[in-house]
């Protein structure tokens, strides 16, 4: 037993606490997770909080996605160079923010910049190397498979289908809905 106000007693107060202010905050992330909420870090979209929002129709051109990457040897190496952020999705990887530019069966060309079918995206030169100088190896172009779509973000140096080519649309999550975000 301890006497209120020793040294012993303010201790285990403020560990209560503590275990309290992290139970409090714990929770309030997971119900965020669960309700579909997400905070965005990285600057291919704009900073802070978004909401995935269900998709009840097959992802269209133009719509910008939360999508979870598949385990491949690409986004394995995107892992280690510290493209993709830490998630709770398979691979340990965060959900990706990209906007759809083209959908199964359009032909993806790459050169200096993507077109689809003929028409140049904007803002979608390439880099030849990262920010650490490593060289970046563009995806060779093609058609878009079935069930699939290819990504794009107007970042110069974001890492999106430019380089790892059209991803499964069984990875979409839902639309990525702006809630409380600025630009980078």
């Amino acid at each position: 037993m301890f006497a209120f106000g020793t040294r012993s007693a303010r201790r285990t107060h403020a560990v209560v606490l503590l275990g309290l202010a992290i139970s409090v905050v714990g929770g309030g992330v997971a119900a965020a997770i669960v309700g579909g909420f997400r905070i965005n870090l990285t600057s291919s979209e704009p900073l802070g909080l978004w909401r995935i929002v269900a998709l009840d129709r097959p992802a269209a051109r133009g719509g910008l996605v939360f999508i979870c990457p598949p385990i491949t040897t690409v986004m394995q190496e995107a892992r280690e160079r510290g493209y993709l952020r830490s998630g709770t999705f398979q691979g340990g990887v965060a959900p990706l923010i990209k906007a759809v530019v083209a959908v199964a069966g359009q032909h993806v060309e790459i050169g200096a910049d993507v077109t689809i079918d003929g028409r140049p995206i904007a803002s979608s030169d390439l880099i030849e190397r990262d920010g650490k100088g490593r060289p970046m190896k563009p995806y060779p172009g093609g058609v878009v498979p079935d069930d699939s779509v290819f990504l794009h973000s107007p970042f110069r140096s974001s890492y999106d289908s430019r380089y790892f080519g059209p991803l499964p649309a069984s990875g979409i999550l839902g639309l990525a809905k702006p809630v409380l975000t600025d630009a980078p």
